[in-house]
């Protein structure tokens, strides 16, 4: 089957053609970083008129590249939540359009579960596993029973992983994004500096919280300061924490479900810290822990077309009448 993927679920414009859900044709993505940069920020109104620009050249493009024609095409996945509505709603739109021009069917993606599925466009692992998506707007653990069959067990009560990074980078002038520039000063700096607080790391469940972090550092930043000698220390410490939560928690959960897979996606799992930590968690846990390729960690089509081909493998379709949703509901 050729699948064509559609993701506008934040500031990215990406258009994939993926065939019999494992040969990527093409996986085209235009960033708006450099646009919401000059904002310290996503400005929402910006990135839906930005993506009702691209999106048509964009398909064109991703069709050439695959060497594929308009009527090749025989289903369409498409984010259609969480994120930006007006984001949303541009991808939407024009998979439908595309759908009814062409009665060709969709499937309408859930964004976080396909950050999880986007392992499937390099590795094969095994049902059942736990996935931890962690980036700017989402933290959150899942099990995986089956395909096309999961449920949250865990998710963030305020501020998301890589939310925190880029609030703290804005914090300190370091621009936007912020995950890479924090990680690229920690690298020379001493994780275990300053003891930032853990959040919720010893609780009964499986949610996040790190908005109290991101005060703890702030506040600590008033009261002590900071200087060129001491920043690699600071932001160290800090990445070391938010990394840390996130391991044991994720670690604990694999083990309260009696899985030994986890899967990792999303921005942050970009992150070498994070990739370090857990491979020595798996190690002492003997839990395998898997990896996109950080070019499949950020938003792409390729990952919204994988999942989607699980869905049209069981005839499990969207109708034309399904929505868009900005948040992701529990349970």
């Amino acid at each position: 089957m050729l699948i064509l993927g559609i993701d506008t679920s934040c500031d990215d414009t990406s258009i994939a053609l993926l065939r019999d859900g494992s040969e990527i044709l093409s996986n085209i993505v235009s960033s708006q970083v450099e646009l919401h940069g000059l904002f310290g920020g996503i400005v929402p109104e910006l990135a839906s008129r930005k993506h009702v620009e691209l999106i048509g050249r964009i398909c064109e493009r991703a069709l050439a590249d695959a060497h594929v024609r308009l009527e090749d095409v025989e289903c369409v996945a498409v984010t259609n939540g969480p994120g930006l509505i007006g984001s949303l709603l541009v991808g939407l739109m024009f998979a439908k359009g595309f759908c009814l021009a062409t009665s060709t069917p969709m499937v309408a993606v859930n964004h976080v579960e396909a950050h999880a599925m986007s392992i499937f466009l390099e590795q094969k692992p095994q049902f059942p596993f736990i996935a931890l998506i962690v980036s700017g707007g989402h933290t959150a653990l899942l099990l995986f029973e089956e395909p096309c069959r999961y449920r949250i067990i865990g998710s963030t009560r305020d501020d998301a992983a890589g939310e925190a990074f880029d609030k703290i980078a804005k914090y300190l002038g370091l621009g936007y994004p912020g995950g890479k520039a924090i990680e690229e000063i920690a690298a020379s700096g001493r994780p275990d500096a300053i003891p930032f607080p853990r959040p919720m790391v010893d609780e009964d469940n499986y949610d996040f919280s790190f908005s109290g972090l991101k005060t703890a550092f702030i506040n600590f930043v008033k009261k002590h300061g900071i200087t060129e000698s001491s920043r690699p220390d600071l932001i160290a410490s800090f990445q070391e924490a938010i990394c840390d939560v996130l391991c044991r928690k994720t670690m604990r959960a694999a083990k309260a479900y009696s899985v030994d897979r986890v899967v990792v996606g999303g921005g942050v799992a970009s992150n070498g810290r994070l990739r370090v930590l857990y491979s020595e968690w798996a190690a002492r846990e003997k839990i395998s822990v898997l990896f996109p390729s950080r070019g499949l960690c950020t938003d792409n089509a390729a990952m919204v077309a994988i999942t989607g081909s699980f869905y049209a493998e069981r005839n499990l379709f969207s109708p034309e009448t399904v929505r868009v949703f900005s948040r992701m509901a529990r349970g």
